[in-house]
């Protein structure tokens, strides 16, 4: 079609219909002055794009990372230019750590006022560089179509990640005659023959292997046929940091999670096994106990490293075989390697998931409320679909060891430790899978980083269930605090609001647990309640984790 006979259409709409060609349903956002066009023109197309209007731009953008967490499509979040992108920046960090495809569209201010330092002027070109994929400001509409595309497609390649878009407030009240481009596309990289022919050698010789999983990007039926690989080799497999929900973790060949707090069995399988299979996980400091026990840039063990982004093999490790591959196409091709008879570690995958199922048996804690009884009930009482979110604290300790996740998409928990994140991202699991039950664990101070939230959730009708570990500080600072200064508590202590009252005052059930015992009883009210309710367990400011307390701390 020539330009002469394309419609007329003003920056917003260009935009949005872009989005839509993109595949685009939800968009999670903080209106503002600066994008009313686009805003405009979203007012148009409610049928086939979803927008969700929040309290705070962090939690804007967390729920638009949660949604690619959980769907594999590139979460979309609009904010405004200014305190609106410094708020939500938090969210691009979150993406970019956690490896999830994010656009982040932002208003900008006039482009003729660039350079003058005009209200809310911000230089985000230059500010959000080394955060995210890619950063581009838009200088004409006629490339609005280009912009956006480019955006998505480096969103979604290699390793995935946040990309940002400004958008200068005059060019989306222009207008211009422009043609649309098509929706992005995914590539796709698998591994070599010969690639495959090493690892299986490897493997071959080895005498104690294990795998680690780990990475985002992957879909059910790829995880499917790396548990039939798993099988078939006998592997034992652990998952990185917050990444429980890629194996099944009922399986007899799963071993535990890693990340702080990780079991001494696990920790010994690690450091004695001669070949670590390493699919999809960057094996960062988290997973990694600050690169003791993989040692980096070289390990003790023989390390196969398998990841989609070329730029991540030999950053840290130099692994002695490194496979650049998608993880999907890596999994079909490598369900079909069989071993050349019984793996000598067999046995050693057998003791090792004992140990992990000894793991699973709460351990007794100071005060009336234990958190792991409590997860422990959870696990064996809400269904196999039910998704968890959490945030950062050393209540998330319990949740990660005595809850055990069975399928992919149950776990939405920030590698990057971001506090608030727990009551966004259940949010938005409940928005995706409106069918499915959302639990959403967040201590004290985590809770009150967010709560503004629970707004948004009784106006959506989100039946969610909140549980507040209420312990009065901030438990994580504390206990480093008290390890490295003991006895000198200062700037940790908090003094709450009451938060039955406060899980009424935004329209939704309260209840207050301060024994083990009453949380089946308020769990099933607040499961049932119909605009969500939030859960106040009361526990023991000593009960710094589940193996350690501040008293043992101190001493």
């Amino acid at each position: 079609m020539s330009a002469a006979h394309l419609p007329l259409r003003n920056g917003g709409h260009i935009l949005v219909d872009a989005l839509k060609i993109h595949g685009v349903k939800k968009i999670f956002c903080v209106p503002g002055e600066s994008f009313l066009p686009i805003l405009d023109a979203l007012a148009e197309a409610q049928e086939t794009i979803e927008v969700v209007v929040c309290r705070h731009e962090a939690s804007a953008a967390h729920m638009a990372q949660a949604y690619a967490r959980l769907t594999g499509e590139p979460g979309v979040c609009m904010v405004t230019r200014g305190p609106g992108i410094t708020q939500a920046s938090i969210g691009l960090h979150t993406a970019a750590q956690d490896s999830s495809p994010l656009i982040m569209l932002v208003g900008q201010i006039d482009s003729t006022h660039t350079g003058r330092e005009a209200w809310q002027d911000l230089d985000m070109v230059h500010m959000f560089q080394t955060v995210v994929k890619r950063v581009a400001q838009l200088d004409r509409i006629e490339r609005i179509p280009e912009v956006i595309s480019r955006a998505f497609h480096a969103a979604v390649s290699g390793r995935p990640g946040p990309c940002l878009v400004a958008l200068p407030e005059d060019l989306l009240y222009a207008k211009a005659q422009v043609a649309d481009l098509g929706a992005y596309k995914k590539t796709a990289m698998g591994p070599r023959q010969s690639e495959l022919d090493q690892l299986s050698a490897m493997l071959q010789d080895a005498k104690r292997a294990i795998l680690i999983l780990g990475g985002s990007d992957w879909h059910a039926g790829a995880l499917k046929s790396i548990q039939c690989f798993a099988e078939s080799f006998h592997l034992p497999v652990c998952t990185g940091f917050r990444r429980q929900d890629l194996f099944d973790n009922t399986h007899p060949l799963y071993v535990g999670p890693l990340g702080p707090g990780v079991s001494t069995s696990l920790a010994t399988s690690i450091q004695n096994a001669d070949l670590i299979v390493a699919i999809g996980s960057r094996l960062s400091d988290t997973s990694t106990s600050g690169y003791q026990l993989i040692q980096a840039p070289r390990s003790r063990q023989r390390l196969i490293h398998v990841h989609p982004d070329a730029q991540e093999l030999g950053r840290v490790y130099q692994a002695d075989l490194m496979i650049q591959s998608t993880l999907n196409e890596f999994a079909d091709r490598v369900h079909a390697l069989k071993p050349q008879g019984t793996p000598p570690w067999s046995q050693h995958a057998h003791e090792a998931h004992a140990h992990y199922l000894e793991s699973l048996v709460p351990t007794p804690v100071p005060g009336e409320v234990n958190l792991g009884r409590v997860v422990h009930w959870l696990n064996a009482n809400v269904p196999p679909e039910t998704i968890i979110t959490n945030g950062a604290g050393n209540y998330t300790a319990w949740v990660h060891r005595f809850y055990q996740h069975r399928q992919l998409g149950t776990q939405l928990a920030p590698t990057s430790g971001t506090m608030g994140y727990g009551i966004p991202a259940a949010i938005a699991a409940k928005i995706t899978h409106p069918d499915r039950a959302v639990i959403c664990f967040a201590g004290d101070g985590c809770f009150m980083m967010s709560e503004k939230e629970l707004a948004t959730a009784k106006q959506y009708k989100l039946a969610i269930v909140f549980i507040v570990v209420n312990n009065n500080m901030y438990g994580s600072i504390r206990m480093h605090q008290e390890k490295n200064f003991p006895g000198k508590v200062f700037a940790t202590s908090l003094e709450n609001p009451d938060f039955v009252m406060l899980a009424k005052a935004y329209g939704l059930d309260g209840f207050l647990v301060t024994r083990t015992e009453d949380f089946e009883g308020a769990f099933k009210q607040a499961i049932g309640a119909k605009h969500g309710a939030v859960i106040e367990l009361r526990t023991h400011p000593h009960a710094i984790t589940p193996s350690l307390t501040l008293e043992a701390l101190r001493k």
